[in-house]
């Protein structure tokens, strides 16, 4: 039974935070998506339509109040059957919090409101994986709150700051990093960026050709397809193509959402490795991303398991080593 210390504090923190669903028009959800720094993709408005869409979801996005202060946003999505009798209720890799905000005390304040919102019952699932920082105590809250930890391990990934000089990005690669970049310089590649969708065919086929010969795990064709579909509308989708003798040897793929982007997919040739065209690529991607104003640079998920040579990679580049605690129920 829950204590009355237990309901007081619970009735406290709900007088001091709420959440305001789906009252919030789309330019100005982009205007504040924007605000934010290191705001991920799975919390961008495109992803979650896109999304919503594939998986026949309903998509809310709820502005949170502080104290009846503005302090952040949080985007779900929701699948029903039955008029909401049986209903899973979905939040991936949020809240995100404005400047200022965002400690453990105001994410406690906001599972509160939320539970309040979606009270747990019979026929009713939630799945949470919160972007806070991997730590002890977010796990007490999360217990605190009625949930449980449902995976092993969190989730890694590395961020890029790009408000650096490129020379200063590039001094900040490792030694080992920068060697191969040099010697990717001198390989007569080719680079072609693309923001309208006319490489992603070739790019998608030689992914799949890639995931199925090499076994990883990765999106599949049918994500990375309804996400071309919201992405490419505002010219947010970048697709990076590394050529050796007019032959494509590697690609990438790229999101830009708000002022920051993420390193969504990618392939490389046995040619293309030879000639460090990985390195090559994600380089001028930097380049690129400066040139569009974006501030942050997500480089993906990346794991000491079977992706540790991928985080080995992509660790070369000095970015921050961010760790969440991965997925609750």
């Amino acid at each position: 039974m829950v204590s009355d210390y237990r309901r007081s504090a619970e009735a406290h923190l709900l007088g001091h935070c709420r959440i305001a669903w789906d009252d919030c028009d789309t330019q100005d959800w982009d205007t504040h998506f924007k605000s934010i720094r290191r705001a991920n993709l799975l919390q961008s408005r495109a992803y979650g339509e896109a999304a919503a869409r594939l998986y026949g979801q309903k998509l809310h996005r709820g502005l949170i109040y502080r104290d009846n202060q503005l302090a952040g946003m949080v985007q779900i999505q929701e699948a029903s059957i039955f008029n909401r009798a049986v209903q899973a209720v979905i939040l991936d890799r949020g809240p995100l919090w404005f400047e200022g905000v965002g400690s453990q005390e105001d994410f406690r304040a906001f599972l509160v409101a939320f539970n309040h919102q979606f009270p747990k019952r019979f026929g009713r699932r939630m799945r949470i994986i919160p972007e806070m920082r991997e730590s002890h105590s977010l796990h007490e809250i999360m217990s605190e709150s009625g949930f449980k930890r449902k995976s092993k391990g969190g989730y890694q990934t590395l961020w890029m700051d790009l408000d650096q000089s490129l020379e200063d990005l590039r001094s900040g690669f490792k030694k080992n990093w920068r060697g191969a970049l040099r010697k990717g310089d001198k390989a007569g590649l080719r680079v072609q960026w693309d923001d309208r969708g006319t490489f992603f065919p070739l790019l998608l086929k030689a992914y799949n050709q890639d995931k199925a010969q090499k076994g990883y795990d990765g999106p599949s064709s049918k994500l990375l397809e309804a996400l071309a579909g919201t992405f490419l509308r505002g010219k947010n989708m970048l697709i990076g193509l590394a050529a050796l003798d007019g032959k494509p040897v590697a690609g990438i793929l790229v999101l830009c959402h708000g002022s920051a982007a993420t390193y969504q997919v990618g392939w490389i040739s046995p040619k293309g490795r030879e000639k460090q065209a990985g390195h090559v690529l994600l380089w001028d991607a930097l380049r690129i991303l400066k040139e569009r104003n974006i501030n942050d640079f997500d480089l993906g998920g990346v794991n000491d398991g079977s992706a540790h040579g991928v985080k080995s990679f992509k660790s070369g580049m000095g970015g921050d080593m961010v760790e969440i605690p991965g997925l609750y129920v």
